[in-house]
């Protein structure tokens, strides 16, 4: 396997150049304008006080050669102590108020990073790795914030870097015309580094994302894992990708250390010319020892931040590199475009599919010229087989995803002009495998509406099997669930599902029936909080339970995405068509006859 293989952008990753992110950034720090200020201006501070220490010791040298008294080296040397605290003590105030405006700035890009990311609509999740957003939300953002901080600590060491070359260009204009000639040769091998280090930075952060990626998917299948003794598997797969990102982050790290060596070098070689061109006028009297020592000494501090110049468009692809990534998440496109917003007051629950064609992807489609009307207050159930159009049916009304042709009607509206907030607010949906959040019962129910009281919850929680599935839980409505519910049954993690959407109170219902075996008495509890619900709603069953098909006013056979047969359970059976087909393979060993038959059979037996 190659250094690089997984690496490839994303669809949804796009190029900027240097100048729009430059600009875009600039725009996140406006607010911050009064902190910038008062940074720039401990900025200079720290920046003369830099400059001054070498003059200032340089003034010394001078001076000891005519005799300088002790007052004159006490003033000088508390000269040079007072800048140096002073440079620390502004060094620090700058430092604070800096990091302050950076990790608003990160926080803004954080929430927006992540706003997006919550706003796209499912395909966009169902395409790419939820490990590598999570990657872009905050190791991106930490790694641009990083840099912010360089940027202004650059600016800092150029301001000094300036001071000091005033200072050595009045000292000795010679010697500096050597230090400007050798300056070109300096940024001309640090531009070599730029393209290198943003392409390996990229690399490295896509390897990182498939790290968090593996990371994520692993735990989150842990008992999956577990259940097939797949320990050794998983952590393959994970130490596949962090041996990937070792590599090419080793691979990142090369690159950048190569810059500063380099530089160094040319600093070093460029220093000791100099120390003896230098010395050689020193000796020979054409300057003084103490401009000398001035000028050697302050080369140092002008070397410094003219290296750091050079080396930061290097440094500087990192930053960029990253907030090019959390940029890209925060204008992607999402497929579900909304025409208007409209706010449908006491929602009916109406719902009509004229000719509408839906596709996953241009190989995958599901639904041509699709028509079905459901009526306010009617539930209807779907039953096919895998891929008839279920589901897709269902994410079609809670406008998950959006489809390519025809129009979705809801109390005659657009349902591409509605509010999707204010719509979806209107929506109770169970899907197929509950989802509960970490925390207790009764604030899983109380999700949908927090205004919810204990006492309403407690009602509605008594009227299923008359609050027996209660008596299971250890705490009662106070029991921790777990992550994702896992200390909950099915049965009861489906149970406090539908009570999340009766204190929700929807005009539209979707239920997503879950597959899973559950115990006769969990069925019958599950079922009355279902026939609470369905009478005050329109529902969309997609039904794989005998009793949930049977509950509904009108069952919609599917199959290939086309409405095949419709009606009542008895009257479809009396066809003796598709559907009377899966009653016998699906729903008729659930039938009490079909157990009343068994057990017959048994006894004869």
């Amino acid at each position: 396997m190659g250094f690089f293989t997984g690496l490839a952008t994303e669809a949804y990753d796009r190029q900027y150049s240097d100048r729009e992110l430059v600009r875009r950034i600039v725009k996140y720090f406006k607010p911050q304008v009064k902190r910038l200020v008062v940074v720039s201006i401990f900025l200079a501070l720290i920046a003369v006080s830099g400059a001054a220490i070498p003059i200032l010791v340089s003034r010394t040298v001078d001076q000891l050669s005519e005799q300088m008294d002790v007052n004159q080296i006490w003033l000088l040397s508390g000269a040079v102590l007072a800048a140096g605290v002073f440079a620390w003590g502004s060094n620090w105030v700058r430092r604070r108020l800096l990091s302050r405006a950076t990790q608003d700035v990160i926080m803004d890009i954080r929430v927006q990073a992540f706003r997006a990311a919550a706003n796209h609509d499912l395909s966009f999740f169902d395409e790419f790795s939820s490990g590598r957003i999570v990657s872009r939300i905050t190791s991106d953002t930490r790694e641009f914030g990083q840099v912010v901080i360089l940027v202004t600590d650059l600016v800092t060491q150029l301001v000094q870097a300036a001071l000091v070359a005033a200072a050595l260009i009045s000292a000795e204009p010679r010697l500096m015309l050597w230090v400007l000639a050798i300056l070109p040769i300096v940024f001309f091998v640090a531009l070599g580094f730029r393209r290198l280090a943003r392409t390996v930075t990229r690399r490295g952060m896509r390897a990182m994302g498939n790290v968090n990626a593996a990371i994520k998917e692993t735990i989150s299948g842990i008992a999956v894992a577990k259940n097939f003794r797949q320990e050794s598997e998983i952590f393959e797969e994970f130490d596949q990708a962090n041996h990937s990102s070792y590599k090419v982050n080793l691979q990142r790290g090369f690159v950048l250390a190569l810059v500063f060596p380099s530089l160094n070098t040319i600093g070093g070689i460029a220093t000791a010319l100099l120390l003896y061109i230098g010395g050689q006028q020193a000796a020979a009297g054409v300057i003084s020892v103490g401009a000398w020592f001035l000028f050697m000494q302050a080369l140092d501090r002008f070397w410094f931040p003219v290296l750091n110049l050079s080396s930061f468009w290097t440094q500087l692809q990192s930053g960029l590199s990253a907030s090019e990534r959390s940029f890209a998440l925060i204008d992607a496109e999402s497929k579900v475009v909304q025409t208007g917003h409209e706010v449908v007051d006491g929602l009916r629950g109406d719902v009509r599919f004229n000719k509408v064609d839906f596709a996953y992807t241009d190989q995958e489609q599901v639904l041509r010229g699709f028509d079905l009307h459901i009526k306010p207050g009617e539930s209807v159930a779907l039953v096919g087989h895998t891929g008839a159009g279920k589901s897709s049916i269902a994410k079609l009304t809670a406008r998950f995803y959006e489809f390519q042709s025809g129009e979705i009607m809801i109390d005659g509206h657009d349902i591409r002009s509605l509010d999707l907030a204010v719509y979806r607010r209107r929506l109770g949906i169970v899907s197929q495998t509950p989802f509960l959040f970490s925390g207790t019962v009764v604030e899983n129910i109380r999700y949908a509406n927090t205004e919810a009281s204990d006492e309403e919850i407690l009602s509605l929680s008594r009227r299923i099997g008359d609050g027996e599935w209660l008596e299971t839980l250890p705490q009662g409505l106070e029991t921790e669930v777990g992550e994702r519910g896992g200390r909950l049954s099915m049965g009861q993690r489906q149970l406090v599902s539908l009570m999340r959407v009766l204190v929700q109170r929807p005009a539209i219902f979707i239920l997503d029936e879950a597959t899973a075996s559950i115990d006769p008495f969990t069925e019958w509890q599950i079922q009355q909080g279902l026939n609470m619900i369905l009478k005050d709603t329109t529902s969309i069953l997609i039904a794989h339970r005998l009793s949930t098909v049977r509950a509904a006013d009108r069952i919609i056979v599917l199959e290939n995405g086309k409405i095949i047969e419709e009606g009542s359970h008895d009257s479809l059976l009396a066809q003796g068509g598709h559907y009377a087909g899966l009653y016998n393979t699906y729903f008729r060993h659930q039938s009490l006859a079909y157990v009343e038959q068994s057990v017959e059979f048994s006894d004869l037996e």
